[in-house]
């Protein structure tokens, strides 16, 4: 297999520029530092690079002690495996979880020789403050719980004997990192993402600038016809003298046809860092067009060496990373534009953690809610308010979302993070800058100063500078918790974002209408996002007497009230492509440690889906019907199955041609449309005495659909109060 790869490159070494075109597929491509050939280490000098899993064979200890020798010696380890975290159980529980020290152990002996190989431990993530010792030697610290970071450790190791490799991880609140504080949610402690070991030659790709993939894809012009990139790629040279290497850089398409290749010679300095800029031309593209076609290209970078004698040339070094060949625009007052068309970004704010999980979450974990999320009908997603998992990003290339990736400062400021804050944003940058699916960096939430020179919008203006100077191409986006453009905090990025909570926390929430009109009468050419709406929801909570304002402080959220409260903010949201995008708060429900509402500790329940992943909320359903493509038939309410009103009104969501509603067997009138053409209304509906049995019948395509619900009228029941003597008002 080598040999017939390294023909291949010996081949298209020869080749200045060449141009292939061929069959095209859907198959997706995986965003990763890609070993070519064996993964042996044995074998690394013929493959160029060794990159494999470093998750087995790990111990924990949690405690402070205060020095690597005295950990590594303390009684009570036990064998885990990674992703891990200690806060799991008891941050979800209340406030009253573990922070502070905590320790990793792994005793490693390489299995074959690394000399001439430079060697890295690569971590995806460690919350929040990770010191690396191997041998007992400090290695380095990384500051902050969301972005991965690399460190050398050729120079560390014994090759004939065991390597004692510690990590002490620290979860506690600190002034100097973001997020300051827990109050939107808990940091969890722990290596709660993969950790990776790769081994390279002394000629290498880097593995070190911010932990990045080393190569970076500038799209420099796309369209339907042709598109023109430019590849940079980082090299290093430990060698004692500069060397000559040869850098191959092809466009693959998804069966792995050469589209395009550029072969440049260069000498390789020994002092800084090695930068090699080529250009490359693809005529007729297949562009990447969100989810209704993600196509992804491959970028291979190859590092080749070339024999001054024999001619023959050996592959030292390789890289690949996704390219998917899109642009993005927008047109004011129209929207957002994928590849010069209209594309409206609907979605939700996902948090990267599960219920019994915390964040240490596996890659089919993740999978599972972003099949959730396309289940829904969603294009875009908010990732807040941190860097999420690499496999995150990479799997929405593959499957066509359109998402904003942001840093956590949030919430709060204390005036000594503004460097971490800096950090945070180049690695966010850096690790995912040829994502194709990323449209925005977000540089803040709901943090405020009093002037526009304060502390805040200074801070901003800086990350703005600095997501600008990393990456000239996408817009940048910070988050107020208020209604008004002109705060001093704000329109310090491309976009101002803004997070609303009408019939929430303020007011009601069919006032989310007149602040849009408001905006588009006022500000017709600023660019705003709508980046939170929505309000909590206790699925063992029901009532079919709907009040007309939710309750933030207390215990007693129904689903009803969600459900009613989706349906007439997405019936205003639809009209308005004026904004730019519409981002759900939340997904899924998660963990808030300080929380207390809605009869559960410990939890923010504004989910569509439960913390569990167990449950779709009727809302979900709700907005289902308005933005899936595929056949909804879906009556809701069939949790609020005591009824208390002996007339009443059904509504059935539902993306259907014709729809029709039967109450014990006898059909109903034709329903009214409520606030979309998904809402299907039945009103002044007469329940009986008992059970009563709903059914739904749909047509769609020429196909019937049928979906059936039980409600329940007790005997004693008057049908004039509800359970909770709430007035019914229509919201």
């Amino acid at each position: 297999m080598m040999t017939r790869i390294l023909a291949t490159l010996g081949l298209m070494a020869l080749m200045k520029t060449t141009l292939a075109q061929g069959a095209q597929s859907d198959m997706g491509i995986k965003s990763a530092q890609v070993l070519q050939g064996s993964t042996d280490v044995s074998d690394a000098s013929n493959a160029g690079r060794l990159t494999e899993p470093f998750t087995e064979g790990w111990s924990f200890l949690k405690g402070a002690y205060p020095n690597p020798k005295a950990a590594s010696a303390a009684s009570g380890w036990e064998q885990v495996s990674i992703p891990h975290t200690w806060n799991n159980v008891d941050m979800q529980s209340g406030p009253n979880y573990y922070r502070g020290d905590a320790w990793y152990k792994k005793i490693w002996a390489p299995e074959t020789d690394l000399k001439d190989k430079r060697v890295f431990l690569r971590f995806e993530g460690v919350g929040q403050v990770a010191d690396l010792y191997v041998n007992n030697q400090w290695v380095g610290q990384h500051k902050g719980a969301y972005g991965a970071f690399c460190f050398e450790i050729t120079h560390f190791l014994r090759q004939d004997s065991a390597n004692l490799i510690l990590v002490k991880a620290n979860n506690e609140e600190r002034k100097d990192i973001i997020p300051i504080n827990n109050r939107l949610f808990g940091v969890y402690g722990g290596m709660y993402r993969p950790v990776g070991l790769i081994v390279t030659g002394k000629v290498n790709i880097t593995t070190l600038d911010y932990a990045s993939p080393g190569m970076y894809i500038r799209q420099d012009s796309v369209s339907g016809q042709a598109a023109d990139i430019t590849v940079t790629t980082e090299v290093e040279n430990t060698e004692a003298h500069p060397v000559s290497r040869i850098i191959l850089t092809e466009v693959r398409d998804s069966i792995g046809k050469a589209v395009v290749v550029n072969s440049q010679s260069v000498w390789l300095q020994v002092q800084g860092m090695n930068k090699i800029a080529q250009r490359l031309h693809i005529d007729q593209p297949r562009l990447w067009n969100g989810r209704k076609d993600p196509y992804l290209y491959k970028v291979r970078v190859s590092l080749l060496s070339r024999d001054s004698l024999s001619g023959s040339e050996t592959l030292t070094d390789a890289v690949d990373q996704p390219l998917g060949l899109r642009s993005f625009s927008i047109v004011q007052g129209k929207g957002f534009y994928l590849n010069g068309q209209p594309y409206r970004l609907y979605g939700v704010n996902r948090h990267q953690e599960w219920e019994g999980s915390g964040s240490a979450l596996s890659n089919a974990q993740h999978r599972h809610d972003l099949d959730l999320i396309k289940e829904i009908g969603a294009t875009s997603i908010r990732f807040a308010h941190y860097q999420q998992a690499e496999y995150i990003y990479s799997s929405c290339d593959s499957l066509g979302f359109v998402i904003w990736a942001e840093i956590p400062f949030v919430n709060a400021w204390s005036g000594q993070e503004a460097d971490n804050a800096r950090q945070q944003l180049t690695e966010l940058i850096r690790q995912n800058y040829n994502h194709p699916s990323i449209y925005v960096w977000g540089m803040h939430n709901e943090v405020y100063s009093k002037t526009a020179d304060g502390y805040v919008p200074t801070v901003t203006r800086m990350l703005n500078d600095v997501a600008k100077t990393e990456d000239p191409d996408r817009l940048t986006v910070s988050t107020s918790g208020y209604g008004e453009l002109d705060r001093p905090s704000n329109r310090q990025a491309d976009i101002q974002a803004m997070n609303r909570y009408y019939g929430w926390y303020e007011g009601h929430s069919g006032e989310l209408e007149g602040w849009v009109n408001g905006l588009e009468q006022n500000y017709p050419e600023a660019k705003v996002v709508l980046s939170e709406y929505g309000c909590e929801a206790n699925i063992d909570q029901q009532t079919d007497m709907v009040a007309d304002t939710g309750n933030p402080s207390g215990q007693f959220w129904p689903e009803t009230y969600q459900t009613a409260f989706h349906e007439t903010q997405w019936g205003i949201l639809e009209k308005h492509p004026y904004l730019l995008a519409t981002y759900v708060w939340n997904m899924f429900d998660f963990c808030v440690p300080v929380a207390h509402g809605g009869g559960v500790l410990a939890r923010n329940l504004k989910g569509l889906v439960t913390y569990d992943r167990k449950v779709r909320k009727d809302a979900f359903w709700w907005y289902k019907a308005n933005w899936s493509e595929e056949p909804v038939l879906y009556i809701a309410g069939r949790r609020d199955s005591i009824r208390s009103q002996a007339i009443t009104t059904i509504k059935v969501f539902a993306h259907m041609d014709q729809v029709t509603l039967k109450v014990n067997g006898k059909h109903l009138p034709s329903p009214r449309q409520g606030s979309t053409k998904a809402d299907y209304v039945f009103d002044q509906v007469h329940l009986k005495k008992g059970r009563n049995l709903l059914e739904a019948i749909g047509v769609y395509n020429g196909i019937t659909y049928h979906d059936s619900i039980i409600w329940v009228l007790p005997p004693h029941s008057s049908g004039a109060t509800s359970r909770m003597d709430m007035e019914k008002v229509h919201l």
